[in-house]
């Protein structure tokens, strides 16, 4: 094609706006978009059941539990009701946000002396150390018995009829699974779970977890009480004294949700919406906060200037996270100080423009290899969920009780071992915890439902989708699609710290001349793959009243509505 051609045929887009079809850095898609109902999710199956769910008359959480399920299933890589939940919800009816806390506690009878006994100065990634109790199963039916409409038993019906079919598993979790099939095809009941005769399955094997299925079917008629008193609770104890580890069937009986309220802060007109610590969610907001104080449409997209701006401010939130974040039970978290726009400017002085720091102090009031599911649904009520729900380390502990068909998570790996800090290990305590779930309203009515999956890739997704939207004019789906980069090797929740600036990723897509000043203002440059992780978002445009749906290209996952 001639360039006078090309330019005569794209004409007529420009002049319409159009422009990312025509010379954009990156690859993107248009947004979906839909009037009734919408899901994003990181498996198309999944968001399909979320449809399926919306179109017989469920509500958004319905349709999220329903979503949740049908993930365990096609993607345990990051999911399972062995592990945690967090969720940030529109209540249509009440105008309001609603949070919960869906993390569980460690064992009783597990103790700090316990580690130290056996020489250990970090909790073990995997086996049955740490493993704490799954608060996933209980996060579900509080979401249900709150803003539910269908019973629960038409909810996980669809999971558990693809758990006894089989669903062919999808490119990217093939990928993720091999790797995780690698690391623990020795725990008892991993390979007879989720292995097919010795191996993982590949890219469109059909997978079917029959195991799964009769327990998915024990929650549909027994709820919440089936899976933390009964039967379930009594096998998942048994295996783990089987195991040598400590959880009992009385930590699961004594395990509770808690509601919570969401924080926020004001970015350039918009509220932004994150759940406080023992989650991670408000190192976005003091991100945030210090990022507010720059130009950053001025200094461009792609730019050297905002991309050291946005490092060295990451820095110094992760300081903070390091210090600060653990289970508010045991310590007084100064979260309203953390997240006040006159904290974010003292912290914002020690900042140097041309040079990147060395390390940071935190503030006075090793990159974890987390995967997760993210997903988001909006119903045609107004009703949207943020909901995130996760094993941490890939697909677990390794941990995978008899015959229930699903792996224990290994969340407690985030606990510090060293005493006195806020997340040192403690008994019933719940760790540091990096799943979030994210919410922004706009003048008091929903604007945007999203979240990042991937460890403390997540707090650094967030505030780039932000400014990618708010800053740099992208639309849901461009926001999410744009190259991101990730700093790694501040001071973590576990004890390590930074003293030589970490490390600085980034995807392709940015600008060789921005590396090239990144590296001499001082950033450590790295090349590092699959950190980056993966989005999903729903924006509501009240005044055409109507969904704007995204899923990005990194993960397998979909969009869709009606």
């Amino acid at each position: 094609m001639s360039t006078a051609f090309a330019l005569l045929t794209l004409a007529p887009l420009a002049i319409l706006g159009f422009d990312r079809i025509s010379g954009r850095t990156f690859t993107s898609r248009s947004e979906v978009i839909a009037r009734n109902g919408m899901a994003a999710t990181s498996q198309p199956l999944a968001t399909q059941v979320a449809l399926d769910v919306l179109k017989a008359g469920g509500s958004a959480v319905d349709a999220a539990i329903a979503a949740n399920a049908m993930l365990g299933l096609v993607e345990p890589t990051g999911c399972g009701i062995g592990g945690d939940l967090f969720a940030i919800v529109w209540d249509a009816q009440g105008k309001e946000l609603v949070g919960l806390n869906g993390s569980g506690r460690s064992p009783a009878s597990l103790t700090l002396e316990t580690f130290q006994e056996r020489g250990l100065d970090a909790v073990p990634k995997r086996g049955p150390l740490p493993v704490s109790v799954p608060g996933c199963v209980d996060g579900w039916f509080m979401l249900h018995e709150r803003f539910g409409k269908l019973p629960m038993k038409e909810v996980l019906a669809p999971a558990i009829r693809y758990a006894r079919q089989g669903a062919p598993i999808s490119e990217v979790i093939a990928y993720y699974w091999a790797k995780n099939a690698e690391k623990l095809a020795g725990y008892e009941g991993f390979a007879e779970t989720f292995l097919i005769d010795g191996k993982s399955p590949a890219t469109g094997d059909v997978f079917a977890n029959p195991r799964l299925a009769a327990t998915y079917e024990r929650l549909a008629e027994g709820g919440r009480d089936a899976f933390y008193a009964g039967e379930i609770a009594r096998t998942i104890a048994a295996y783990m004294q089987r195991q040598g580890g400590f959880l009992t069937a009385d930590d699961l009986a004594a395990h509770r949700g808690e509601w919570i309220d969401p924080v926020s802060t004001n970015y350039r007109g918009y509220d932004v919406w994150e759940l406080p610590p023992n989650g991670q969610g408000i190192a976005a907001l003091q991100m945030l906060n210090i990022l507010e104080g720059y130009d950053l449409k001025k200094m461009g997209f792609g730019s050297a200037d905002y991309l050291h701006h946005f490092i060295e401010a990451k820095k110094l939130a992760f300081e903070d996270r390091a210090k600060f974040y653990a289970d508010p039970a045991f310590h007084e978290i100064p979260v309203e100080h953390l997240i006040s726009k006159e904290y974010a400017a003292g912290r914002r002085k020690r900042i140097d423009p041309a040079r990147a720091a060395a390390s940071f102090p935190p503030g006075n009031p090793a990159l974890e290899e987390g995967d997760t599911i993210y997903l988001t649904v909006a119903d045609e009520d107004g009703n949207m969920v943020s909901l995130i729900q996760s094993n941490y380390r890939g697909m677990g502990s390794g941990m995978t009780p008899d015959g229930l068909g699903f792996i224990l998570q290994n969340r407690g790996e985030l606990f510090d071992l060293t005493p006195g800090r806020f997340n040192t290990y403690a008994p019933e305590k719940r760790p540091f915890h990096t799943i979030i779930p994210a919410f922004v309203t706009k003048d008091g009515a929903p604007f945007l439902s999203f979240g990042v999956m991937g460890g403390a890739t997540q707090p650094q997704g967030h505030v780039q989708i932000l400014v990618n939207i708010i800053d740099f004019g992208m639309n849901v789906q461009e926001a999410g699609d744009a190259p991101r980069l990730v700093h790694t090797g501040s001071s973590q929740p576990t004890g390590e710290e930074m003293t030589d600036g970490g490390q600085v990723a980034l995807e392709s897509g940015w600008p060789v001349a921005s590396r090239r000043e990144l590296v001499e203002r001082g950033h450590q440059v790295v090349d590092k793959i699959g950190i980056f992780g993966g989005y999903q978002g729903i924006r509501h445009d009240a005044e055409r009243g109507v969904f704007l749906g995204a899923s990005e290209s990194r993960k397998d996952g979909q969009a869709a509505g009606f």
